[in-house]
């Protein structure tokens, strides 16, 4: 199992990660929260990884801080939740919001996830209200990096698309948050915090 990737970032569109290690290039899918924090392309990157094997598939998720991957794994196990909801959680909010929300009961604002409703929210917090406890650990503020693409809002719109928003839903929130000069990453994260009201 693979448990670790250190090696050159080849391309970044979110989700999906494209890293270069020892001349085989590994496709890896990461949250918009270890997006954020990603250098720039060409530059040694180091990601903690989910290997998920099944029938059918392989995948390789890939995480900058261990807190979300324990939440990921954890996510997981709840049923219903697959890796594609877990990606939207951990993209939508930080893990210590998470936690919080989780400790709160807060079912209404979980369901602002792309994904979840309302019974997988109330599953979220009964499965998940004594495992959260340990992940409300500070991580690092994402910043900015260098090498902004062409067309940063279509770049927004597809990645949210690909986080579950509805192609009309992704334009409509790019389209309310998006400045000019604002990087694919800047809206992504505007977008995300509008859909759950922040």
């Amino acid at each position: 199992m693979i448990g670790r990737l250190r090696g050159i970032l080849i391309s970044k569109q979110p989700p999906s990660l494209l890293i270069e290690v020892g001349g085989v290039g590994y496709e890896v899918e990461a949250p918009m929260s270890t997006v954020y924090d990603l250098p720039g392309i060409g530059k040694e990157v180091v990601l903690l990884i989910h290997h998920a094997v099944k029938e059918d598939s392989v995948a390789l998720y890939g995480f900058l801080h261990e807190a979300e991957r324990v939440l990921f794994r954890n996510l997981l196990k709840v049923s219903g939740i697959g890796a594609k909801i877990a990606l939207a959680v951990l993209s939508g909010v930080s893990v210590n919001d998470f936690a919080r929300l989780v400790q709160a009961g807060d079912v209404v604002a979980l369901t602002k996830i792309p994904g979840i409703g309302k019974k997988t929210a109330e599953r979220i917090v009964v499965e998940l209200r004594d495992r959260v406890d340990g992940l409300g650990m500070s991580l690092p503020g994402a910043a900015m990096h260098a090498g902004a693409p062409l067309d940063p809002a279509g770049e927004a719109t597809v990645a949210l698309q690909q986080l579950g928003y509805k192609p009309v839903e992704a334009t409509r929130l790019v389209q309310k948050v998006a400045a000019s000069g604002d990087t694919a990453e800047a809206i992504i994260r505007k977008a995300l915090r509008a859909a759950l009201g922040g």
